[in-house]
């Protein structure tokens, strides 16, 4: 399988805003995106208007990192909510916020998207009581969350205290004291935590 094995801050320069792909590390003095908030290479800082274009392959770019997600899958995605009733963009959002491993970065359990996906990878995440192994899996409303017993329960707390101050969205019901959580209603494109253009992402695929 692909993987990406470049700087992840170049990511959010290349964006040109936080894409919160490292953690705390994002919130911290060290983040390279203070220091140098215009992209990557040596023409960064000398383009002074974007194509259209480049607008629109930005928006595409800046969702499937967000969601650590590549070309072919979110393809898959743009195909999948063209192919279902209402405004494609807003679905092509409500599939990604609802896979497992984004439902479990928006609890707080993670700290990063790549965090959560590993956690569901080694069998630490149960879902209506079973255990689910698979990242990309889409949850639905009703569904529970829940850690697999005495799994991963420390590392939990743990990035919950580092995460302070994390905002579980509303379409979560969660319960930190048992640590379960259910889907109780659909994502909203204002529940998502970072600013994306679907109508442009719409538009590189036609």
């Amino acid at each position: 399988m692909a993987r990406y094995t470049g700087a992840d801050c170049r990511k959010c320069r290349r964006a040109k805003m936080k894409l919160y792909l490292k953690g705390s590390k994002c919130d911290s003095a060290k983040c390279p995106f203070e220091a140098r908030p215009y992209p990557p290479g040596q023409h960064g800082r000398g383009r002074s208007k974007d194509s259209e274009y480049l607008l629109q392959l930005r928006e595409k770019q800046k969702a499937k990192q967000m969601y650590g997600i590549f070309e072919r899958q979110f393809r898959g995605y743009v195909q999948e909510a063209s192919r279902k009733p209402g405004n494609t963009g807003t679905v092509i959002l409500r599939l990604l916020e609802q896979r497992l491993d984004n439902v479990i970065r928006r609890l707080g359990w993670a700290r990063t998207i790549w965090q959560a996906r590993q956690m569901v990878a080694h069998g630490h995440i149960n879902v209506n009581g079973k255990k689910v192994d698979r990242p990309s899996y889409q949850m639905s409303v009703g569904d529970e969350i829940t850690l697999k017993k005495d799994s991963g329960i420390k590392l939990v707390r743990d990035n919950m205290e580092s995460l302070a101050g994390h905002e579980v969205p509303g379409w979560l019901e969660y319960n930190p004291s048992t640590l379960a959580a259910r889907i109780v209603a659909t994502p909203t494109p204002d529940q998502v935590p970072f600013d994306v253009n679907m109508n442009l992402i719409v538009e590189f695929y036609r």
